[in-house]
């Protein structure tokens, strides 16, 4: 783990949470640097062998400022969070948090178009792709339209279903990802579910990108949809989407979000501290 390590981007505490000042070429490269080394081993993916290997998955975390929110009052999902080899900027203010600690320029690296740009690089460099997570109704409708847009995208597996699978059943589904040869696994259980479940099994999937994604499913497969460029650009993404589901966000963005700004501000200013972030 050591070698992994050195080659992360570091990650700097917003509110206890350790986001990664990394951008989306960064994480892609991050990707290739992971899956290259297993796929020598075979000519396909070392998951599916008992030949040695990486010692644990790899975990993305895509980080919203609800889930550092929710972070902030529940540890053990802050504990979840920081476990990650990355924690990526979804939201705007989380990319304006780090530049005003001190990361120049940092962008936001936004869930879906990282799942985007991912199997763009999959398709062209033969990643193997598992869907993991989702409605049922939803699943078929994104594997469609995720080959239509990138002809040649291999995708190995899916799992439809709103919940994580426990017990026997995920003990039978991990090694239906292993023996797929899967290379990224993208989680799209909603948090902290995927997260939860990413951790729990990373040890039994070597090697293995998996990487959070939440609602991108929804988005891509059609069934929600997404702000405009300028309002996501602008950090108005909130607006968008508490208008189009104001009974279940209300809370999260009438609530959290100026909570949110009012700490970053007292953490800004020195009033609240918090520790380095150390990874798990």
């Amino acid at each position: 783990m050591a070698a992994t390590a050195q080659i992360l981007p570091p990650k700097h505490s917003v509110l206890g949470v350790g986001i990664s000042s990394t951008t989306y070429k960064e994480v892609m490269r991050l990707c290739r640097h992971w899956i290259g080394p297993r796929r020598m081993q075979t000519g396909r993916s070392a998951a599916a062998t008992d030949e040695p290997g990486p010692q644990r998955g790899h975990c993305v975390f895509i980080c919203t400022v609800n889930a550092v929110m929710t972070a902030v009052f529940q540890p053990a999902f802050r504990r979840l969070l920081n476990a990650g080899d990355l924690a990526t900027t979804d939201g705007m203010p989380l990319a304006w948090a780090l530049r005003s600690f001190g990361v120049k320029g940092q962008p936001r690296v936004y869930g879906p178009d990282l799942m985007l740009a991912l199997c763009g690089q999959a398709a062209r460099l033969g990643h193997r792709v598992f869907l993991f997570g989702g409605r049922e109704d939803v699943l078929p409708q994104l594997r469609r339209r995720l080959e239509r847009r990138f002809p040649g995208l291999p995708i190995v597996g899916t799992f439809a279903h709103r919940d994580p699978p426990r017990g026997a059943e995920a003990d039978a589904w991990v090694e239906a990802i292993r023996q797929a040869g899967a290379d990224l696994v993208f989680v799209g259980f909603g948090q902290p579910r995927q997260e939860q479940w990413i951790v729990d099994h990373r040890d039994r999937l070597p090697g293995v990108v998996l990487i959070g994604v939440g609602a991108a499913f929804d988005f891509h497969a059609g069934r929600v949809r997404q702000a405009p460029g300028w309002m996501q650009r602008a950090g108005l993404e909130w607006l968008f989407r508490l208008r189009m589901e104001p009974r279940r966000l209300w809370r999260r963005y009438v609530l959290l979000n100026p909570l949110f700004l009012a700490m970053w501000g007292m953490q800004l200013l020195g009033l609240l501290r918090y520790p380095k972030v150390s990874r798990i």
